[in-house]
């Protein structure tokens, strides 16, 4: 397995969730950061938004949108990736008539490998 290039960013309101997917991406050789509030993690990413590779963000957000915060990382950094996570259909329909190849949707639930195989995936 190789060591990723950048960081992988994880936006969801489930503490649980969170540390599941943080520690599965962790043991596969990536640099995780993770935020609860998608304010909190453009706060802390807008100083240095070359460093996210990936940004796994739950759709359903309080405060600034998962699309939003999508849309401000892609902008900011012309590499960057992002993996939309919902449950809802009407939230997946939205997202993945997106025309912008870096951006993809993973629904939920998913497991930690499926996170893991997708991430990979992306990311070449």
């Amino acid at each position: 397995m190789t060591r990723a290039a950048g960081t992988i960013l994880i936006v969801d309101d489930e503490p649980s969730l969170l540390r599941l997917m943080s520690a599965y991406l962790q043991r596969r050789g990536y640099q995780v950061l993770t935020f609860t509030s998608t304010d909190k993690a453009w706060e802390h990413v807008r100083a240095e938004p070359a460093a996210v590779a990936l940004a796994v963000v739950d759709v359903s957000m309080p405060g600034l949108s998962a699309r939003e915060l999508g849309a401000r990382l892609l902008a900011a950094n012309p590499r960057t990736q992002v993996i939309f996570a919902s449950g809802y259909p009407a939230a997946v329909h939205e997202i993945e008539s997106s025309d912008d190849a870096r951006i993809s949707f993973l629904h939920k639930p998913f497991t930690p490998e499926m996170l893991g195989e997708h991430a990979q995936r992306v990311l070449g």
